[in-house]
């Protein structure tokens, strides 16, 4: 039974999981939180990992790289197409919420209002790029700063020569035992996913959708145009001639893992995984290129900030201009760089934007507790925008830096 079930590819039994979660939720409804212990369990196990493995990965893909120089062309790659595919998730929201007109005729009269905490400051969130203390970053899990001094440990490496060598090898070593767990714990998966979407459906269920049926309806058309207009077409096969249909099968454990946790950094282990091993993006890149995806990179977040704002306008009454709609978008772009990292990034950024277009702290608070009921499973499925993102943009940049393996890109995947 056991060699059965390990036969079964990982990306199928993961389905199953969700496919049986949803039925078992529907029938235990509330009940069906007593079993949610289990899917925490499965998100502790996968957060364990982060840390080390994006720690140890990057200084072995920077000495692997050679040559310091080329991490300014990686970065400088990296940051431009995420703030280009950032504008695009945000104009394409801003689109079909202009089309179907969500919150036309919507009475949020009965909507519990919901005060939202400031978003961190860009400044702030700069600044800490740079760790006072790099083992209290690595223990608080602050992405950035880790990825700051990883960088320098690399480069330092690099510059010293043959007496790093020792650490060098060290960091390869804990590379590979630290990509080997990462294996083990997704063996876990399909139990962490089942208990994790039987949870979601037994106390929220698809039933709370339907009180806003254009709404879900806007965000769900947006994130499949996005990802497979975006990035399928758009990047992997316009720019770079490849099979959408072999990168959407390579991040497929990805992004079932990113929609049953909902939660960027919670997939982070598995992304790299399968950059690595499904896709042909080398460490170096994949180290470096993803991390910095799952802090910044909020394509899905973007797109539903979009189209809520238009959704508060339409139900109060607001007419935009375009001129509204372009602050609209500048301003979804720009903020997410420093609001990524927080818990509910897209709260934050939609007091932001909503206030920039003109509508009152009151009526933001109103339209945030008229969207909370629901809005964990429309979170699902950004949180796959952003993991396809962050996925189909590190395939792009180990192209152009010469870091990928086109023939496991090609190579055929387990059905």
């Amino acid at each position: 039974m056991l060699k059965t079930w390990f036969a079964i590819a990982l990306w199928k039994r993961i389905l199953l999981a969700l496919v049986l979660g949803v039925i078992a939720g529907m029938i235990w409804g509330p009940g069906a939180a007593s079993i949610s212990w289990l899917g925490d369990l499965f998100v502790r196990l996968i957060r364990m990992v982060v840390v080390p493995l994006v720690f140890v990965t990057l200084v072995s893909g920077v000495v692997a790289m050679g040559d310091p120089a080329k991490l300014g062309s990686l970065g400088a790659k990296t940051l431009a197409i995420y703030m280009v595919t950032t504008l695009a998730a945000i104009v394409i929201g801003l689109i079909l919420a202009a089309a179907l007109q969500p919150g036309v005729g919507v009475d949020l009269s009965a909507a519990a209002p919901t005060a939202v905490q400031e978003a961190i400051p860009l400044s702030e969130r700069l600044l800490s790029i740079v760790p006072s203390n790099p083992i209290a970053a690595l223990a608080e899990g602050n992405i950035l700063a880790i990825i700051f001094f990883a960088l320098l440990v690399g480069v330092s490496l690099l510059t010293i020569g043959e007496k790093g060598k020792p650490v060098a090898e060290l960091m390869d070593s804990s590379s590979e035992m630290m990509l080997r767990i990462t294996h083990w714990v997704m063996e876990v998966a399909p139990f962490g996913v089942f208990a994790l979407i039987a949870a979601v459906a037994g106390t929220q269920g698809v039933a709370a959708l339907l009180d806003v049926l254009t709404l879900a309806l806007a965000v769900a058309l947006a994130c499949v145009i996005h990802v497979v207009v975006v990035h399928g077409v758009g990047i992997i096969k316009l720019s770079l001639g490849l099979s959408p249909l072999n990168f959407f099968k390579g991040a497929r454990d990805a992004m079932l893992v990113a929609f049953s946790t909902s939660s960027s950094s919670a997939t982070l282990p598995v992304s790299m995984s399968v950059a690595e091993d499904n896709l042909g993006i080398k460490p170096v890149v994949a180290s470096t290129v993803l991390p910095l995806g799952a802090t910044i990179n909020m394509d899905g977040t973007a797109l539903y900030v979009g189209i809520v704002s238009v959704f508060a306008a339409q139900a109060f009454g607001i007419d935009l201009s375009l001129t509204d709609y372009a602050i609209i978008a500048g301003s979804t772009t720009l903020v997410s760089i420093g609001t990524a990292a927080v818990p509910g990034a897209s709260l934050f950024l939609m007091a932001a934007v909503m206030g920039a277009i003109g509508i009152s702290p009151e009526q933001i608070a109103i339209v945030i507790g008229f969207i909370l009921p629901f809005d964990r499973p429309l979170d699902m499925l950004r949180t796959v925008v952003n993991i396809c993102g962050d996925l189909s943009v590190a395939t792009a940049v180990a192209n152009w830096e010469g870091e990928f393996d086109r023939e496991i890109f090609d190579k055929s995947v387990k059905y």
